[in-house]
């Protein structure tokens, strides 16, 4: 407030982490602005039906009437401004631009990113907002993965000659825990064996968590949230015994599942009240009393809601203290939107908890929470410049493609979920890891679900530190025969990456090509031998220990040679 009272600008932009209060200063600052008389009138833009209504409320509660319901023709004279929707600005541009220039307006751009969605949306509200006297933009998250140019975002040029974008206030998750206005969030990993089967009749079987492709990956984290499987009732199971703990300080939390689709929403909720006995809120994003099912649970003290993507931003249910994360979708903005569900604090010490499967890329999600992005609008000038293995991965591709076996490459993501097996993984919290592998409804499970919701960041990361050496003690007492599970602590068992991945495959083409002139049989041929010899799939699906066992199989052979 001080920043833009003090510099009057046309155009602000304030990143704010999720939970931090931006309707609050937009509000606050608007009706600061109609106090002034700077401005005459407020059009609020918001990403959904649902956040525009959610405005309105808000808005009112401060004494500024919005109109929610507003399509066209003159506004009635008892509201103060209008609340709308980035695809409603995308349909009719010019009607929002003669009322912004009837009068003096300030837009508010809630979640501006969006404006980037789709070429016409930022056009539109070029077009719309041009004239306004002042524009205020609102982000949680303000990078895209993709260089569509956001409306009224300044670029500034780096000395790496990459424009970024430049926020006029920053308050990152950083800086909001130490003021304590966010929760700390405690991140309990899940892995376990996965099998299933691609179109092309192969049977594959794998550890979430292991080195794979991307395309394997992908397909071992579906099995995963395939509701028929063991993984997902096992991840429920304990994320609802977490809820249990929780409410202990926090009577009233609330436990939310994001889902990728309806159909698996639905398979959730009826697993839910399978293993509580009580019925989930079902929220669909399609469906016309979304809205208010997501008031009435906020409202209510019910344990569960499941949901698909609506309330992935925005939406504001303070109570959520717990959820799990049962979506593939993969991109650093959709996880920072998700994880800001569950951060809203409402008194100093009340933890969040979420529950995610051990997949290397999330993982570095819950790592990085504290850092600061920008959105980039220029891509690095050559291809593998920023990245030194976007040249490799594009020659192993070519590589698999030409010399191995057919892969059905066309029909990767074409696959049946067989079975899955959850087991404990990990915790993550503030950048560290903590936690040995272990069961199910096992005493070492317990002892990580059974941590207090009401703790301060320090007591969580020493309640860890505790839990992790107790683990490692009672596991040191058991036989070896006992051991029948990855008994390493977190910091020593990473997740190894995509790119590790890749450079084994190397490493094995490097050997067969080594081969070849050895033998004079042609790659493919030996590629195949190599899969009889060892078993598993076509080495663009294989894990990383089959890739070693097929390294260790060749070396054999040349040696013997």
């Amino acid at each position: 407030m001080d920043k833009y009272v003090q510099e009057q600008p046309r155009d602000f932009l304030a990143v704010a982490t999720p939970g931090a209060g931006k309707t609050t200063f937009a509000l606050t600052l608007a009706s600061w602005m109609l106090h002034h008389h700077v401005v005459q009138q407020v059009t609020v833009v918001a990403p959904t039906e649902h956040l525009k209504k959610q405005w309105a409320e808000a808005a009112a509660r401060i004494g500024i009437k919005l109109d929610p319901e507003y399509s066209a023709g003159p506004l009635s004279k008892e509201y103060q401004g209008v609340a709308v929707t980035y695809a409603g600005v995308g349909v009719r541009p010019m009607l929002h631009r003669n009322r912004v220039e009837q009068r003096k307006t300030l837009v508010i751009l809630d979640e501006i990113h969006h404006a980037g969605d789709s070429k016409s949306w930022g056009e539109a509200c070029l077009e719309a907002f041009e004239p306004a006297t002042r524009r205020l933009a609102l982000t949680g998250t303000p990078f895209r993965s993709d260089t569509n140019p956001i409306p009224f975002v300044t670029y500034e040029e780096g000395n790496d000659g990459i424009r970024r974008s430049a926020a006029d206030y920053t308050y990152g998750y950083g800086s909001a825990l130490g003021d304590g206005v966010v929760r700390p969030v405690i991140f309990l990993s899940y892995s376990g064996q996965m099998r299933w089967r691609t179109k092309a009749g192969d049977e594959i079987a794998a550890r979430l968590g292991e080195p794979m492709t991307k395309d394997a990956v992908s397909q071992a984290w579906r099995t995963a949230l395939d509701p028929r499987g063991d993984w997902m009732p096992n991840v429920l199971r304990a994320a609802d015994q977490r809820l249990t703990e929780v409410r202990k300080a926090i009577p009233d939390a609330g436990a939310l599942v994001i889902a990728t689709d309806q159909d698996q929403a639905r398979a959730y909720a009826k697993l839910i009240r399978d293993i509580t006995g009580n019925k989930a809120t079902l929220v669909l994003s399609d469906d016309s009393g979304a809205s208010q099912r997501i008031d009435d649970f906020s409202q209510s003290d019910d344990r569960w809601m499941v949901a698909v993507r609506m309330v992935s931003e925005g939406v504001d249910v303070p109570r959520l203290a717990v959820g799990v994360y049962a979506t593939t979708i993969s991109t650093p903005l959709f996880f920072a939107q998700a994880v800001g569900r569950f951060v809203r604090s409402r008194r100093r010490g009340e933890t969040a908890s979420v529950f995610l499967p051990t997949v290397p890329m999330l993982l570095g999600f819950a790592n990085e929470m504290e850092v600061e992005r920008d959105h980039v609008l220029d891509k690095p000038k050559k291809d593998g410049e920023e990245d030194p293995y976007a040249e490799s991965e594009k020659e192993m591709d070519g590589a698999n493609k030409e010399q191995d076996e057919d892969t059905g490459e066309q029909e990767q993501f074409s696959f049946e979920a067989l079975e899955s097996e959850a087991v404990f993984d990990r915790v993550l919290f503030d950048g560290a890891e903590f936690g040995m592998q272990a069961h199910p409804g096992s005493e070492e499970e317990q002892d990580y679900l059974g941590i207090p919701g009401l703790l301060e960041p320090d007591q969580v990361q020493l309640l860890l530190q505790k839990r992790q050496a107790r683990q490692i003690a009672h596991s040191r007492k058991k036989p070896d025969s006992e051991a029948d599970l990855l008994e390493l602590p977190a910091e020593r068992r990473p997740v190894v990456s995509h790119k590790e991945l890749l450079e084994l495959r190397k490493q094995l083409n490097t050997l067969v090509g080594a081969y070849v002139h050895q033998t004079g049989k042609p790659h493919g041929v030996i590629h195949n031998e190599l899969r009889r010899a060892c078993g598993g799939p076509p080495s663009a699906e294989a894990t990383a220990g089959q890739i070693r066992q097929r390294i260790d199989k060749v070396r054999e052979w040349a040696t013997r040679g």
